[in-house]
């Protein structure tokens, strides 16, 4: 009777919503029920909507609160002491005797809303009893006043409670181990993998614009989010203003659905202009300024962009007249020219409706429309056009969100180009989710950039290797003195610049991976994941495979498939018309190896290895061996035809003092094959790199054929 007044309350007051019952077995076999814990209330839900009677699990001192002891009356309940041994034989004979338990492995109601620290035992206790998880999502009580997150955002009495239960799992023991510990502690590696994939698959995805709208809500319309170069911190009612103008302004110039070139720099207008568009079905199609006339050209015919938005003060201060002139049957328009379009009705529309009433002027799109168009850097030929839906960028973000603890008290330095993946991915991320984020013009100022950083009180960094070494060189060591996180992705993590980060600032880089193509993000190291050397495991959603490649030993090609994964591409020769992968799975052309433990370790480009006397050989082992032999200077490899061994590596680098004597010694002491020693050393001032860090190589590949 109690219980269903209880339940009766908690559907008025807190909106709860059940989704997934249709995953809680009908057999009488017991069940470990595990759920991320978001605040005091979340026994209570548990223990009123889940149709399974379970013992919960509590810690001896919740006992001297009185308001849980009458809950607790109310329920079967097992206190434990965490310290003691003895707590997870209680557990296990709980199980064995065929009752349902019901336990938080986090151990602790979240501090940060994200999820925390999963402990080992709860795994253990599956392995032992080899009974079935179930676990349960709970989404909404963190950001009320029965949760303790320390954010400076709303919280209500009267939070909507959403519970969402996905299908059983089972924890599963490695033959190999034979110690107890190890089995532990390989159990709790699976239950912190179950809990990342909870979370992941419980967030619900709409669109941009409505996700945007969400945030607002859940973070209130006045909280400060973003800035730029000009220091003015707008918040989220100020963005979604300029976001609704911008839109109605690119109406005037684009039909619903059309795919519209946005040439513009990393400034507050990009983002609200994103928004925008998102909000009036126009699809941003994200032009890399630096890639060149012939680079944007070739960009707009393979995704049929007929009209480019850009600013002329931004193509003055970046001398790009030159680049606009020689663009072909393009029509180039300017926001200081469309302003003047945006006249007295449409303020009296955008401060009298459509602010204060912006989900009845938004075009509803649909998760697996069209969400934005990025473009492949070119490095190795043509750019093409990269399709990602809404749900491919939303799901990405939950992917990261699963396995990393951003959070409003949070603060991006987001340097790298919103035309990059990880530039976009990355913005996008701190605008839907209350985290405030400096947005900044280049990340060629390596001087300003780290100053910034200290001066802002930044607390995550996206970055490239390329940058984040030229940044070490200029940047005091109290520079990163505020930086949660410093993430590295888009190329290979070199070991000084990691030792570097380490030694001058105390600050450890966590190597990701990741492809436009993906989102972009594919495996990340986390703080509660680590491997140097590797790229992190995979993101909770993404199925994986190796394909065998001849002549390679050690790991394959990566294939992979998920929700992050494209729509398909825009190719140059083939404009307009979108090619998905075959049957949902994408090519990276990485030659990858991943571990035992599901830690991916990078091997190569498929088309950066060279064939040397039939042997297969990685131009990134010969990279890495330049770079050991001289830390200070720039490397790149390519290849040229040898009639007598097959290719002939040719490494370019700013070293005149490099010889092959040294690169040998390197080669010895990395334990590198010798045929990975470049055969031709060739003096180069710079070596060419692309707006996104990487290094042209279709350029350097001209130059050294040109020496």
């Amino acid at each position: 009777m109690i219980a269903n007044v209880l339940r009766f309350l908690c559907r008025i007051l807190f909106r709860v919503e059940v989704h997934g019952l249709k995953n809680v077995p009908s057999s009488k076999y017991p069940l470990l029920i595990v759920a991320n814990h978001q605040s005091y209330l979340d026994g209570l839900l548990l223990g009123l909507f889940l149709p399974k009677r379970a013992t919960f699990v509590v810690k001896t001192g919740v006992l001297k609160n009185w308001f849980f002891r009458q809950f607790l009356k109310l329920t079967p309940h097992l206190s434990v002491d965490p310290t003691s041994p003895l707590a997870i034989k209680k557990v296990i004979k709980k199980l064995r005797a065929g009752e349902n338990v019901v336990i938080f492995p986090e151990g602790r109601i979240t501090l940060t809303g994200s999820l925390m620290k999963v402990y080992d035992g709860p795994g253990y206790i599956a392995l032992k009893t080899g009974a079935p998880i179930l676990p349960v999502h709970i989404d909404g009580a963190a950001e009320s006043i029965y949760g303790k997150i320390t954010h400076h955002h709303l919280s209500t009495y009267f939070p909507q409670v959403r519970l969402t239960v996905l299908p059983t799992t089972t924890v599963t023991s490695d033959p190999d181990l034979v110690s107890g510990r190890l089995q532990r502690k390989h159990a709790g590696e699976q239950m912190r993998q179950i809990m990342q994939h909870l979370v992941f698959s419980s967030q619900q995805h709409t669109n941009f614009f409505d996700s945007f709208l969400q945030a607002i809500d859940r973070f209130g319309a006045k909280t400060p989010l973003i800035e730029d170069l000009n220091e003015k911190e707008e918040n989220y009612k100020e963005l979604l203003k300029k976001s609704l103008a911008l839109g109605r302004i690119a109406c005037k110039v684009s039909d619903a659905g059309e795919a519209v070139g946005v040439l513009m720099p990393n400034v507050t207008n990009t983002v609200a202009l994103i928004l925008g568009m998102s909000a009036f079905d126009r699809i941003p199609a994200m032009l890399n300024y630096t890639a060149g006339s012939n680079g944007i050209q070739n960009a707009c015919h393979a995704a049929q962009v007929k009209t480019v938005i850009s600013s002329r003060a931004f193509i003055a201060k970046a001398k790009l007249e030159p680049v606009i002139d020689a663009l072909e049957g393009l029509n180039i328009i300017y926001l200081e020219d469309l302003r003047t379009q945006f006249g007295i009705m449409d303020k009296l529309w955008l401060m009298l409706f459509a602010l204060h009433f912006p989900k009845a002027v938004m075009h509803k799109a649909k998760p697996d429309d069209t969400g934005v168009i990025l473009f492949t850097s070119g490095s190795e030929g043509k750019p093409k056009g990269v399709a990602l839906s809404h749900r491919n960028v939303l799901s990405n973000i939950a992917q990261i969100n699963a396995i990393l603890d951003f959070n409003p008290t949070d603060k991006f330095l987001m340097a790298l180009p919103i035309f990059h993946a990880f530039g976009f991915t990355g913005s996008m991320l701190t605008v839907l989710n209350g985290i405030k984020i400096m947005v900044f013009p280049s990340p060629l100022l390596y001087k300003i950039i780290p100053e910034t950083i200290y001066d802002k009180r930044c607390t995550v960094l996206f970055s490239t290797n390329t940058f984040l070494k030229q940044y070490a060189k200029f940047a005091h060591p109290y520079d990163f003195n505020h930086t949660r996180y410093v993430i590295a992705g888009a190329e290979k993590l070199n070991e000084e610049v990691r030792e570097l980060y380490l030694e001058k600032f105390g600050r450890r880089i966590l190597q990701g991976y990741g492809s436009t193509e993906c989102s972009p993000v594919l495996a990340v190291n986390t703080p509660m994941a680590n491997l140097n050397g590797s790229v992190g495991q995979f993101v909770p959603g993404l199925q994986y495979k190796c394909e065998p490649v001849p002549g390679i030993q050690e790991g394959g090609t990566l294939m992979v498939k998920g929700p992050n994964i494209m729509q398909g591409y825009y190719l140059y020769d083939n404009p307009g018309v979108l090619v998905p992968p075959p049957d949902g799975w994408y090519d990276t052309g990485d030659i990858v190896e991943v571990d035992e433990k599901g830690y991916c370790h990078i091997k190569g480009r498929a088309k950066r290895f060279a064939k040397v006397a039939g042997e297969m050989v990685s131009l990134e082992t010969v990279e890495a061996i330049a770079n050991a032999a001289s830390p200070e200077h720039q490397h790149a490899a390519v290849t040229q035809p040898d009639p007598q061994r097959g290719e002939m590596i040719v490494l370019a680098t700013t070293d005149s003092e490099l010889k092959r004597e040294h690169l040998l010694t390197s080669a010895q002491t990395l334990g590198s094959t010798e045929l990975a020693i470049a055969k031709r050393l060739l003096l180069i001032d710079e070596v060419p790199v692309l707006g996104t860090g990487k290094t042209d190589y279709t350029s350097l590949k001209k130059w050294v054929e040109a020496q």
